[in-house]
């Protein structure tokens, strides 16, 4: 047993373990400070006699325990976050007077959080959602939050109709579930009914809702929000987070067994990057347009559900963000972070995007439910990180009330060491915002295209990403008990793309064809593709950060091994070792190779690709264990590289897949390591 992992102490008259204070173990104390001493008995009248209410100890203890839960968020319950910098390329100090855009060079301490939406804190990783992307910048000006999304529409354009959208998503009230599932009546029926839905539809149900690693997905701001300079020149700006690393998915097949494989999957690899000091990276860049283009521009850049294609206002790159710190304690930072979308500083601006008004009231409403009262700005990881001064005061948990007698302003007091005042020349300015008209409740008509995005995102993908688009439709829509609803769902895709509606259709065996939905305005034809919105259209040609499954059995090849590893790791990538039991195997030459995971709890879903190195015999005896079976023919059916030794044959047909291999299939003894790895590079084979 290794040394750390040696237990001390002495057993109790009922065979308990007392571990006492000594060299580098401080004494336990209660939250009083009063010195424990046995923490592993109440007290009581006699040896067997009742417990005793003046046993402060237990009943502190107790407390404590009972009160460790707060309410979770309402939504992106299911999060993991981590420290880092954000540095700036070059000074935007032509477009913004934003402290954190003036300097080359100038790194701004963050704390990024990436959470899925619907499911609670105990749902599944890769469940179908849209992740939230938020960062939090700890700038000189005060803290700026940019609390986005890996997916750059919304499904409402009105934050009025938020509280039925999430209603619709979460769980059915009288069942209690599906839990962390789109894939039931009541979500359907609810998009079914809001036309405005179906551009981030069809964001949903393509590769972006389930990403590879939080670490190979894209980031959007949403909304359109204004920049403005030091002259008070204003522009309008979105966001974007491009990983350095490529976007990467998996298949829905694969995301299925991951969820039962690692319901931590993407929690566990932001963890394991951070610690091997392969850290998480994400370029900023911003696409910066004038009124003039607003007015001009097809859509109206107030609406959610609506995006401005790169091909039409270029991402300008203008930093990057590094994460390259895990937290210290999940529930202290993670968890108490408190992401507001109205947390902003001079320079940047909101607009009047109906939804993003809604999100700046509602952020600051469900933190302070959530965290107990407006103090949550006390708690480190919310607290900006340069100099404060206000009146705010009192309230549950305060920690840092102001000295001295004055809590006012404006005041007579000269001469004192806290009385802050306001600041015209470096104090926040709000952009100007020119409003005529009466005081309604009402839609705008340029709100009202709800289909040419979708239709232009749709077209814009691979044939393959398509494919996944109409069957990841066909297995929601499965789902959906009442006819109806299926058939209105068809009728919108009828306006989006009629091949798309016939082969969901077709998947769903609808007797007829449904007339196409009314729509508020006619779909445009006429919209160009956009290879930025395709992931396969832009995956970076690297296996950096990924990881392969390595079977090995008795007997394998230890200098293959080895000049395998030498070039995963020359190339930036991970692997780990997999074998029939967890002490491993022995190489041909008698190396003893320790397994990282044992092939019942290693299932290929957890790897990028795989590679099998074994014998004949080895072969023979993966071929009678199921796990190995399925780690053959599930690396094959999710299109994933596959190298392999000759004796693989025997597992090969045990798995189902007769002898017929395609050029996925890598020969070790016909092909070079660096031809595997560079096969590796293209990620999966698609061809398959």
């Amino acid at each position: 047993m290794a040394e750390s992992f040696k237990y001390q102490g002495n057993k109790g008259s009922g065979g308990e373990l007392h571990q006492k204070a000594a060299d580098k173990h401080p004494t336990m104390t209660t939250a009083q400070g009063c010195p424990v001493s046995d923490n592993q008995n109440s007290l009581t009248a006699a040896k067997r006699g009742p417990g005793l209410l003046e046993d402060h100890v237990l009943r502190e203890k107790l407390f404590h325990f009972d009160h460790e839960r707060i309410p979770e968020r309402v939504v992106h319950a299911r999060g993991y976050g981590a420290h880092g910098y954000f540095e700036t390329y070059e000074s935007l100090s032509q477009l913004t007077c934003a402290d954190l855009f003036q300097r080359k060079g100038e790194k701004t301490p963050v704390f990024a959080r990436f959470s899925t939406v619907a499911g609670n804190k105990g749902s599944p990783d890769l469940a179908r959602d849209v992740r939230g992307f938020a960062v939090k910048f700890y700038t000189q000006e005060g803290n700026w939050d940019l609390v986005g999304n890996n997916i750059p529409v919304f499904f409402i354009q009105d934050a009025m109709k938020f509280p039925d959208l999430i209603h619709s998503a979460k769980a059915e009230p009288d069942r209690g579930f599906p839990q962390a599932q789109t894939a039931h009546d009541n979500f359907w029926d609810f998009i079914s009914l809001t036309p405005e839905s179906m551009h981030m539809v069809m964001w949903a149900m393509s590769d972006r809702a389930i990403p590879r690693s939080l670490r190979f997905m894209e980031g959007f701001g949403v909304h359109t929000f204004k920049f403005i300079n030091a002259e008070g020149e204003e522009n309008y700006v979105k966001f974007h987070w491009k990983p350095k690393q490529g976007m990467q998915s998996v298949v829905w097949n694969e995301a299925l067994k991951l969820n039962g494989a690692d319901p931590d999957y993407h929690r566990r690899d932001m963890w394991e990057s951070i610690a091997k000091g392969d850290y998480p990276e994400w370029e900023l860049g911003v696409q910066v347009f004038s009124q003039e283009f607003a007015d001009q521009f097809e859509f109206d850049v107030l609406d959610a559900t609506k995006l401005i294609p790169e091909e039409q206002v270029p991402v300008q790159i203008v930093g990057r963000m590094v994460l390259n710190r895990a937290v210290d304690n999940f529930f202290a930072e993670t968890e108490q972070v408190a992401f507001c979308t109205q947390n902003i500083v001079p320079g940047l601006d909101f607009t009047p995007d109906p939804l993003l008004q809604g999100r700046n009231f509602s952020y600051l409403d469900t933190q302070t439910k959530r965290l107990g009262g407006p103090n949550f700005t006390h708690i480190p990881v919310n607290a900006p990180k340069c100099p404060m001064a206000h009146f705010h005061q009192d309230g549950h948990m305060a920690m840092h009330n102001p000295k001295g007698r004055i809590n006012y302003e404006p005041n007579s007091w000269q001469e004192h060491e806290h009385n802050p005042r306001e600041c015209p020349t470096t104090g926040y300015k709000s952009a100007s915002e020119h409003t005529d008209g009466d005081k309604l409740r009402y839609r705008s008509e340029t709100f009202a295209d709800h289909y040419s995005q979708a239709r232009q995102f749709y077209l814009s993908q691979t044939p393959i990403e398509q494919a996944h688009i109409h069957y990841a439709l066909v297995f929601e829509l499965s789902k959906v008990e009442h006819l109806a609803i299926r058939e209105r769902v068809v009728s919108h895709l009828l306006n989006i793309d009629t091949t798309l509606a016939s082969e969901v259709a077709d998947g769903l065996r609808l007797q007829t064809m449904p007339e196409p939905a009314q729509a508020a305005m006619p779909t445009r034809d006429d919209l160009p593709t956009s290879d930025a919105l395709s992931i396969l259209k832009n995956t970076a040609h690297t296996f950096a950060g990924r990881k392969l499954g390595i079977l090995i059995s008795d007997g394998f090849d230890l200098t293959l091994f080895k000049a395998l590893t030498t070039a995963l790791d020359n190339e930036g990538a991970r692997y780990e070792v997999i074998a029939a039991q967890v002490g491993g195997a022995k190489s041909s030459c008698g190396h003893h190779q320790q397994a990282d995971q044992v092939i019942n709890g290693g299932p290929s879903v957890l790897y990028d690709a795989i590679a099998v190195l074994t014998t004949e015999e080895g072969a023979e005896k993966l071929a009678d264990i199921a796990e190995a079976k399925d780690f053959i023919s599930d690396a094959h059916a999710h299109m994933k590289f596959i190298g392999y030794t000759e004796h693989i044959s025997t597992l090969i047909s045990a798995a189902g897949l007769g002898q017929s291999k395609d050029e996925g299939w890598i020969d070790f003894g016909s092909t070079d390591i660096t031809q595997f790895v560079e096969q590796l590079r293209q990620l999966r084979f698609w061809q398959r």
